[in-house]
């Protein structure tokens, strides 16, 4: 007889998931860390020529490669992401009922008018 494994379904940040404070913030930071991360490879820079273009030195670009954001703003990141030719596009939006209200955070393409999720948080 096989042994039933227990678990717990994910709220969808992992941050919140493990109790940290400002959870939402620090999802939103990992997940702009992540684009800023795909940009840099899908370029083929290199830590130095990255460093070069967001205004830091390399060891923080190893840093926000390696997650490490403790530093980092994340009005700083939007500006990294603009160093490196991404519009970052902030949307507020009135929901009826305030408990209806979230955060979400998406990559559109030029392309490509519309956003794609990344995350979408409660209150």
């Amino acid at each position: 007889m096989k042994k039933k494994i227990q678990y717990e379904e994910s709220s969808g940040n992992v941050f919140a998931d493990l109790g940290r404070p400002n959870a939402d913030e620090l999802l939103a930071k990992s997940q702009v860390a992540i684009e800023i991360a795909n940009i840099i490879k899908k370029k083929r820079l290199t830590q130095k020529k990255a460093a070069d273009l967001l205004g830091i030195d390399q060891p923080k670009v190893s840093a926000l490669l390696r997650g490490k954001l403790r530093s980092f703003s994340l009005e700083r990141l939007f500006r990294f992401l603009n160093a490196l030719g991404t519009s970052v596009i902030v949307n507020f939006c009135e929901e009826k009922d305030e408990h209806e209200a979230h955060t979400i955070f998406g990559v559109s393409s030029s392309s490509v008018s519309r956003s794609v999720p990344m995350a979408a948080s409660g209150r």
